[in-house]
């Protein structure tokens, strides 16, 4: 089924898409095929992540980015991320609702996605997900996180240019966003700049960025934006392609592309062998005592973990049990 599902994606049919996005949401076994078969298709969609906490007005902000995005035909595929329903498993605002201008626009795909559990601001599948818009010919693939805090920084793993939206009136704004957004903001987009306080939110941001080491070719902009109102979208846009073509021209595309495909396989073959290892310490009957005897403080974690790496027995046993696993 994944190998029709993708030649009618690649086709051009939105509803093999969408039916390939859920496969990969619901961690079919067909996955690594259609990985596979779509992996010569990527690589030409360029990535914008927007990100920063709850109520700055991101989902707006995209949809005024799309529809920008759109009078210059490009086509645009967005994953907009929320909180995981705890009835349903499933992702409770649903931005579509949102961005009602481009439900019926054909060069626009939405999809809603759940953070599933995964505290970094993003479901564990996005890189799947945006790679399957990519391959299906868009131009731009527009990923809105979850409202997120300090640590919760995983687009900078599946993003090129990172743009960090914020807005006065969220109490301290440089507290929310020097242990994590601050680093990883390409572009700051101060939105509801029309509300009191965005005059000293931008010189807070202003200072905080003089405080950056100077090594690096790209200087982050700070753009006002009142996304109601489609004000401040265009030079946000504007600078994202500075921020593209700086990225190109200094070469920083690629070398950051390969640093998350990078990232990307580790956390594959992390994935897979954390899963087959818990699988094998509960079949294992000499791992389970191991177990037993660190919940019983009969032995620390530490020693049991270096006399079972240790153990030519039993690493033999596990790595032969996960080729096996593999295999099927």
């Amino acid at each position: 089924m994944g190998k029709k599902l993708v030649k009618e994606m690649l086709g051009g049919k939105a509803s093999s898409l969408a039916r390939l996005i859920s496969l990969v949401e619901e961690g079919s076994k067909e996955v690594p095929e259609i990985m596979k078969l779509i992996y010569p298709h990527t690589g030409k969609a360029y990535r914008i992540g927007v990100t920063g906490p709850p109520g700055a007005g991101k989902s707006t902000l995209v949809d005024k980015l799309t529809a920008l995005m759109r009078c210059r035909g490009a086509e645009v595929g967005i994953i907009a991320v929320d909180p995981t329903s705890p009835f349903t498993g499933g992702a409770v605002l649903g931005d579509r609702i949102r961005m009602q201008q481009h439900y019926l626009d054909e060069g626009v795909f939405i999809r809603s996605m759940a953070t599933r559990g995964s505290l970094g601001g993003l479901p564990e599948t996005t890189a799947e997900v945006s790679r399957l818009l990519d391959a299906s010919g868009k131009d731009f693939v527009l990923v809105e996180t979850v409202g997120v805090g300090q640590t919760e920084i995983d687009i900078i793993r599946n993003a090129d240019t990172v743009i960090v939206t914020l807005a006065p009136g969220f109490g301290d704004s440089i507290q929310t966003m020097k242990a994590g957004l601050f680093e990883i903001a390409d572009i700051f987009a101060i939105n509801k700049a029309d509300l009191p306080g965005a005059d000293n939110l931008m010189s807070d941001i202003q200072a905080m960025l003089s405080l950056r080491p100077h090594e690096s070719t790209w200087t982050v902009p700070v753009v006002r934006t009142e996304a109601v109102s489609d004000v401040g979208t265009e030079e946000l846009y504007q600078q994202i392609e500075k921020h593209r073509q700086m990225l190109t021209e200094t070469g920083e595309l690629y070398r950051q592309r390969q640093e998350q495909l990078y990232d990307e396989f580790v956390g594959i073959v992390q994935r897979r062998i954390t899963k087959h290892l818990k699988s094998f310490i509960e079949q294992d009957s000499e791992l389970s005592g191991y177990v037993s005897k660190i919940e019983s403080k009969e032995i620390d974690p530490y020693s049991a973990a270096d006399e079972i790496l240790n153990s030519p027995s039993l690493m033999t046993s596990w790595c032969f049990g996960l080729a096996r696993s593999q295999e099927t």
